[in-house]
């Protein structure tokens, strides 16, 4: 006898949907399972079959034959045994016929019958979501995680028998509770007032976050350049719904979230440098994602940057730009969102001491120029905004009364300044909803600045012989400085302001 149901596999962070044909006929014995299955798969002929014989459930000597369709795309993990099991018991009648349609089944077997959990659960239940089926079955352990998508029965289920009983006319499986629409967190462990000192660094955070722009910090060991990168989350905006979604997916497609059903505040990624190429960008022969992706509407931090590997530094140029990654394999072609701050730090030469009034560098020019060197241009263009955080003095470190603006006070700036670029994208309809996004064109519009700060970036950008790229990204953060100063157009003291965030410009530098 002939069953069929519905599951799900994922590319990416795309569900697509899985057709189970499962046919039991005479013959010699035999489990045969085809549809282009990973080794995963393959093993759940031995899980299905203990944990049907563990349930109560005797399997006669029959051939059976599963097919996984479509054929010709790869199938990957254990949550395709209970639709196998489930289809397997319609084929033998242990379970009335048409009971397993209009559901989508997923879930890895124990041999004793439990269903644990699996990946990929929230991006799948987004897709089901798009479909004409309105109920999916998912283990208890990550069914909280479909929870998030609104319009959608989702139910858990905890062991096989359960489930067989409710398909044989038994209680119904419990339903998850939907999680509230609002809520998403703004409070971290970490504020902007324990940072003393170091105003500009603290000023340049701030644009960073109200623009989305790229900051790199160079700078002493033991200045604070950690300390701040891990601030920045605390100062931008709340996530919204759509994108805590969006985040919340990646990392239910890579196994992440444990006990977590949606992500509330923006991650925070820190990569050590010795991470690889696939690490940072994501790959493998089954493609997961990367640290680019784990912070998509985040911040990745890369401290240490000249000691990251070349290759992997040069992975990010074309992520920065596109806002997301694309992995090309022979018969698939996966791609990931990355849209995320990245903020970088490294010591101004090998020894770290370069200008430092606190300690001698001992680095000759030729040693400082080779550590320079290992950041290439094109990377640096993509940093709009480089400023360098230098030694604060021991008595303001132990002032107790002076403490700077806190991450709420912050974040109410950033907060209407972002409110001021989504309005500009309603009115232009085509323009990016935030200022680091801007294309060229959308750039002479929104930020063309005043004949005197016109004036005066044209003659920097002639002195120290900026790029068109660095042009543009000198333009987008000034526009963001006059968004923090709640004025419509860019003048001469935004542009001047932007210009003195890019110390990497200054011939001392290079």
């Amino acid at each position: 006898m002939l069953a069929k149901t519905v599951s799900a596999g994922l590319l990416g962070i795309q569900a697509f949907p899985v057709h189970i044909e499962v046919d039991v006929s005479l013959g010699l014995p035999q489990y045969n399972l085809v549809g282009l299955a990973e080794s995963a798969v393959k093993e759940g002929a031995v899980r299905v079959r203990a944990a049907l014989e563990n349930s109560g459930f005797a399997l006669p000597p029959r051939r059976v034959t599963i097919n996984l369709a479509p054929a010709d795309i790869r199938k990957d993990g254990a949550a395709f045994d209970l639709p196998i099991a489930l289809a397997l018991l319609e084929a033998l009648e242990l379970i009335p016929p048409g009971v397993l349609d209009n559901r989508i089944w997923l879930g890895e077997l124990g041999l004793d019958g439990s269903i644990r959990r699996i990946s990929g659960s929230l991006p799948i239940a987004m897709w089901a979501q798009k479909t004409d089926r309105r109920e999916i079955v998912l283990p208890a352990a990550c069914a909280t995680e479909a929870a998030a998508v609104q319009g959608l029965v989702v139910r858990q289920a905890t062991s096989l028998r359960q489930v067989v009983e409710m398909l044989q006319g038994g209680p119904p499986l419990p339903e998850v509770s939907k999680l509230p629409r609002a809520g998403v967190a703004t409070t971290t462990d970490c504020d902007l007032s324990e940072v003393r000192g170091n105003e500009q660094p603290k000023r340049a955070l701030a644009i960073a976050a109200a623009g989305g722009h790229n900051l790199l910090m160079i700078g002493p060991p033991g200045t604070g350049k950690s300390m701040l990168a891990r601030r920045l989350v605390s100062i931008l905006p709340p996530m919204t719904e759509e994108e805590a979604l969006s985040a919340t997916a990646i990392y239910s497609a890579a196994g992440l979230l444990k006990e977590q059903s949606l992500l509330t505040q923006r991650p925070f990624r820190a990569p050590h440098h010795e991470v690889s190429v696939v690490g940072l960008v994501g790959g493998g022969s089954l493609p997961r994602p990367g640290e680019i992706s784990l912070a998509h509407h985040g911040v990745l931090f890369l401290d240490e940057l000249p000691e990251f590997p070349r290759a992997a530094l040069e992975s990010l140029r074309q992520p920065l730009e596109e806002r997301r990654i694309t992995i090309v394999r022979a018969r698939c072609s996966i791609q990931y969102p990355s849209s995320f701050s990245l903020i970088a730090a490294m010591n101004p030469c090998p020894c770290g001491f370069r200008g430092s009034t606190m300690r001698k560098c001992r680095c000759d020019s030729g040693v400082v120029n080779r550590y320079m060197s290992r950041l290439s241009g094109p990377l640096l263009d993509r940093f709009d905004l480089h400023v360098e955080v230098p030694h604060v003095e021991y008595q303001t470190l132990l002032e107790q009364k002076r403490v700077g603006e806190s991450s709420s006070q912050v974040r109410e700036k950033v907060v209407l300044a972002r409110a001021a670029q989504h309005l500009r994208a309603t009115e232009y309809g085509n323009y990016a909803h935030s200022n680091a996004t801007l294309d060229p064109d959308a750039v002479l519009n929104v930020a063309k600045p005043d004949a005197a700060g016109e004036k005066l970036l044209l003659a920097y950008a002639q002195k120290h012989g900026l790029s068109n790229r660095a042009v543009h990204r000198v333009l987008r953060v000034a526009r963001t400085i006059a968004d923090l100063d709640e004025k419509p157009s860019v003048g001469a003291a935004h542009i001047a302001e932007a210009l003195s965030l890019r110390v990497l410009d200054l011939p001392s530098a290079r």
